[in-house]
């Protein structure tokens, strides 16, 4: 559940780490491996990715091949609205009901994600019906977290640390720091045994 910090702090989810955890964790923490995932929910390109190899990431993940370690930004929203930032929040709030709602949840908002000109996710009513998809989220706690935008300090303290990070566009994959092509020439993702290979050449 949610984790306060002491002195009444930014309220941060479950399954973070980091400083100011503002990295999302999913898979072993003791895995020898890291591959590092750097997203923004609004950016149409990690719609691509996602949806061709979000699920072969998490399930590599799950056999304990690496753990992921995810980091949001919210740049999109700089060209107008608020709806990375408050799906971020969002995601925060699955987070405090597990990994597996998050990944779901993940899932869900890329393979519904509004038109990059339009701000859908900026309203939380959005936010939440969708959760109704997912098995896990359907809880009052959940809703009050979205509805009372719990987690949007957070969200702002992952977006402030995404901008640090060095990282210029999204989306981004890093396997233990060395850049991972999850894109082919037409924007699109490449297929799963073609970023499985990378990884086997890097990792063996």
């Amino acid at each position: 559940m949610t984790s306060d910090t002491p002195g009444g702090a930014t309220p941060v989810p479950a399954h973070t780490s980091g400083p100011g955890n503002t990295v999302v964790l999913y898979g072993d923490p003791g895995a020898a491996h890291v591959l590092g995932v750097y997203l923004d929910p609004r950016c149409p390109y990690c719609k691509r990715m996602e949806n061709g190899l979000g699920t072969v990431i998490r399930e590599a993940a799950d056999a304990g091949r690496f753990r992921v370690e995810y980091h949001f930004g919210t740049f999109l929203d700089d060209g107008g609205g608020s709806g990375s930032l408050h799906a971020l929040a969002a995601l925060g709030a699955a987070l405090d009901e597990g990994s597996e709602p998050f990944a779901l949840y993940l899932r869900l908002l890329y393979a519904e994600q509004p038109p990059e000109e339009e701000d859908g996710f900026a309203d939380e009513e959005t936010l939440l019906k969708l959760a109704e998809e997912v098995p896990g989220l359907a809880t009052g706690a959940f809703g009050d977290k979205v509805s009372g935008g719990v987690y949007l300090p957070w969200a702002r303290t992952v977006s402030a640390a995404f901008e640090r990070g060095g990282v210029e566009s999204t989306p981004t994959v890093l396997a233990d720091g060395d850049p991972v092509a999850v894109l082919g020439p037409g924007g699109y993702a490449v297929t799963p045994e073609a970023f499985l290979a990378q990884l086997s050449e890097r990792w063996g």
